[in-house]
């Protein structure tokens, strides 16, 4: 057999790549050991068991399960026992002891751990004859014994079987448990694993390796264990920090979501958006569903806690909806109720036609003060509101169409009388444009009413409009012949022409003085006096 040898901390790239899962492994550890060679015929005939027969097996001062019967032996191997110390078997080739490993780094938070790809886990080599023997013995009554440091300690008894056999039980014991901290040792060097849950599978280790019954160096699997107790114990600490921090981040998360419903509860729902504060509620409670289900476990006090404020606040909303929306069911219940009658009371006013618009309008008036019934109802209930009065004005409006039709003759006759009225404003003469407009207004009201009234106010503002034109004209004229105003005209252009003489003579003696200054003064004084005079007519 090959002497290259290899440990678990440095598998060898075959075994990585072609083992199984360690933590699938279904291999008995017996069958990974070499094939015994020709000076040892007794282990050929030595029974192979699994891992999981032996895992099942006794532990201390115990019968194994009864196995085949061991291969025939030689006439001086049955007639007289060999020693306990000639009697050790010859076993697979040991591996030599491992030296502890330096501890690990502490294992990164939770968060930044990567999911490793699957490590093939390395099968232990198993141990040879030379470190059965340097490490147990066999009495010979068939007790087994492994040495510890300088003394011996009893692991159990093998009384039916050969010290071969009794060794090769215990070893493959060993090789089980060296099996378990070489895959433990490969999870923490794969990562992707709690580090908590990794220091509660070392402790667990700890406690079957020591004083377990097994053959095999043991102060080995303990100092490997030692290591990995004390590189997870702080990856331990930092993994329990991060969860503190991450439970203590979501109770943050949830007092917020508490104070704010408790905020919500708080105001005066008497005038709310129910809509708006319904859908609020409803999103704060998903979010505390997805918190519960996404985030960390919270502590149960905290939690309880929280969840009571929370319940409490969404009751609160909940009762303060239920008045809401009761009340506004009691309103729109009687809103309904009294636009119904109003519905029945306007579509009984069908019979009247264009006499029952008045009363109608006083209908609406009702309907308008009557409040709201719910849009469904609101609609349902005006729909036949509005029909009822879209009859009553239906009828009005074939009766101005009749009316209107009726009037025709009237409104061309007024037309006419529009367009003779034109020439009053052409006629010179106050007297004949007065005498010609009091006879078209006397026939203009002749002609009689107008239907439908617009058009007759239409009509009524034209005229109107020369009636105007033509007291303009008869105002100006009167100011103009006034008596009294003729006299105050005269004297005002007396003092304007005294005025203007003075100014005069002002002007051609700053003129011959060469007063620059006061010649501009009289100048601009007696320009001023003249306009007035103009203005009077003088």
């Amino acid at each position: 057999m090959s002497t290259e040898e290899h440990t678990p901390e440095n598998p060898t790239a075959a075994e990585q790549t072609s083992q199984p899962d360690a933590e699938n492994a279904t291999t008995p550890v017996a069958d990974a050991a070499e094939a015994p060679t020709a000076e040892s015929p007794e282990v050929a005939a030595a029974p192979v068991e699994s891992a999981d027969a032996e895992t099942a097996a006794p532990v201390e001062d115990a019968r194994p399960v009864e196995e085949s019967a061991p291969a025939e032996q030689t006439g001086e191997e049955a007639s007289a026992p060999a020693p306990a110390v000639e009697a050790r078997p010859s076993v697979p080739a040991p591996r030599p002891p491992a030296m502890p490993r330096p501890p690990a780094m502490p294992r990164p938070p939770a968060s930044a751990i990567r999911p490793a790809v699957p490590v093939a886990p390395v099968v232990p080599a198993p141990v040879s004859t030379s470190d059965a023997a340097e490490w147990g013995r066999v009495t010979e009554d068939g007790t087994v014994s492994v040495r510890e440091g300088d003394e011996w300690r009893e692991v159990g008894q093998y009384p039916d079987g050969t010290p071969a056999e009794a060794l090769a039980y215990f070893v493959r014991k060993f090789e089980d448990l060296a099996f378990k901290v070489n895959t433990l040792e490969q999870r923490v060097q794969a990562g992707g694993s709690g580090a908590t849950d990794l220091a509660k599978q070392a402790q667990h280790l700890v406690t079957e390796v020591t004083d377990a019954a097994a053959v095999g160096d043991l102060a080995n699997l303990r100092a490997r264990l030692d290591a990995l107790t004390g590189s997870l114990a702080d990856a331990s600490a930092a993994e329990a920090a991060e969860t503190k921090a991450a439970v203590d981040a979501a109770i943050a998360e949830r007092t917020a979501l508490v104070e704010r419903s408790e905020a919500i509860a708080a105001q005066d729902l008497s005038s709310v958006q129910w809509k708006k504060v319904t859908e609020e509620m409803g999103a704060l409670f998903d979010a505390w569903q997805s918190h519960q289900q996404n985030g960390p476990r919270l502590p149960k006090g905290a939690a309880n806690q929280l969840w009571k404020r929370f319940r409490d606040a969404r009751a609160t909303v909940d009762r303060q909806r239920r008045a809401f929306y009761a009340e506004l069911d009691e309103t729109h219940k009687t809103a309904r109720d009294r636009k119904s009658r109003l519905v029945e009371r306007a579509e009984a006013l069908a019979p009247k036609g264009v006499d029952g618009i008045p009363a109608y309008r006083s209908l609406l008036d009702e309907w308008k003060a009557a409040g709201r019934a719910g849009r469904k109802a609101d609609d349902a209930l005006w729909a036949r509101f509005k029909a009822a009065g879209d009859a009553l004005y239906s009828a009005r409006a074939e009766q101005a169409a009749a009316t209107e039709a009726e009037s025709a003759p009237r409104i061309e006759a007024r037309t006419a009388l529009l367009e003779e009225a034109k020439a009053v404003a052409d006629e010179p003469n106050l007297a004949k444009a007065r005498a010609m407009l009091t006879r078209i207004q006397r026939q203009w009201d002749e002609v009689g009413r107008i239907f439908p009234r617009e058009k007759e106010r239409a009509l009524d503002d034209r005229l109107r409009v020369i009636e105007q034109e033509l007291k303009s004209r008869e105002d100006v004229d009167w100011k103009r012949n006034n008596p009294e105003t003729k006299a105050r005209a005269g004297a005002m252009s007396d003092q304007l022409q005294q005025a203007i003489a003075k100014l005069e003579a002002e002007r051609d003696a700053a003129e011959q003085s060469g007063n620059a200054k006061a010649l501009k003064e009289a100048t601009e004084a007696l320009e001023a006096r003249r306009a007035w005079l103009n203005a009077l007519g003088g």
